[in-house]
């Protein structure tokens, strides 16, 4: 890979003069891969943000087709996307704020088989999915990989966000937060969002992707960042690994 360029130096000056990022780490942003596992109301501001960061290729991810009643929240995409798969919508959105990266879209749901042949050529998964099938899938797939995992949820007035990290032995998983065959997680469609959470909720998750990518700060690893918007209140809640976890546990014994 060619060294940054003069229009890329420009393009990113604003981060590149922070201490902590500099010349090398816009580089190791340049150099990455990163899955979007849904591109709704989280996933879209998750696509811009790191598109305009520079991050080298994005991997969109998504077998739905963009609505009328998306466009409140879902802000990659507009009326002209309407009918359009979500994946590719939010490509095109990606693209046209930075042409410098690369933007792949999968128009399909990610299961087992194809997260894992993805998952190999990555560095970096965000979960915004909205079912708790395909969250459950991905953790496990990204546990098996050894890819860190950024975990987002939003509802109602409320969200949280969550770093997973198959890399750190101390780490819990998606599965130490939800046991599976716990209640079905709430969805947008039968309990409403307000439309700013969401973005405030995927900023976030893209803000956790760009330092673990970086190399900057402390990540989510451990903890669970919950935000309640119609209270103005944020509350850090500390999330050890449950104990005989299928997943973190059993996985990194059998490494």
């Amino acid at each position: 890979m060619p060294p940054i360029d003069d229009d890329e130096l420009l393009r990113y000056s604003r981060q590149i003069m922070l201490p902590e990022v500099d010349v090398a780490g816009q580089e190791r942003l340049r150099r990455a891969v990163v899955l979007v596992v849904g591109l709704g109301g989280l996933g879209s501001p998750i696509a811009l943000y790191l598109a305009a960061a520079g991050v080298g290729k994005l991997i969109l991810a998504d077998d739905d087709q963009v609505e009328l009643s998306n466009l409140q929240r879902q802000i990659a995409h507009g009326n002209a996307s309407i009918g359009k798969a979500k994946a590719s919508s939010a490509k095109a959105a990606a693209a046209a704020i930075n042409p410098r990266i690369e933007v792949e879209a999968v128009v399909e749901r990610m299961d087992e088989t194809s997260l894992g042949a993805v998952l190999g050529r990555v560095d970096l998964a965000l979960d915004a999915s909205d079912n708790q099938a395909t969250r459950f899938a991905l953790n496990d797939a990204c546990w098996r990989a050894g890819t860190p995992l950024v975990s987002g949820a939003a509802i109602r007035w409320e969200g949280q966000v969550a770093v997973f990290n198959p890399r750190d032995a101390a780490s819990p998983c998606y599965r130490c937060l939800h046991a599976e065959g716990a209640e079905e997680a709430l969805n947008c469609a039968e309990n409403g969002v307000i439309a700013p959470l969401v973005g405030v909720i995927g900023a976030l998750q893209a803000m956790e992707a760009v330092k673990l990518i970086s190399g900057v700060g402390e990540s989510l690893v451990g903890r669970v960042l919950h935000y309640d918007g119609k209270r103005a209140e944020w509350r850090t809640f500390k999330l050890p690994k449950r104990r005989g976890c299928r997943t973190c546990c059993r996985l990194l014994q059998s490494r």
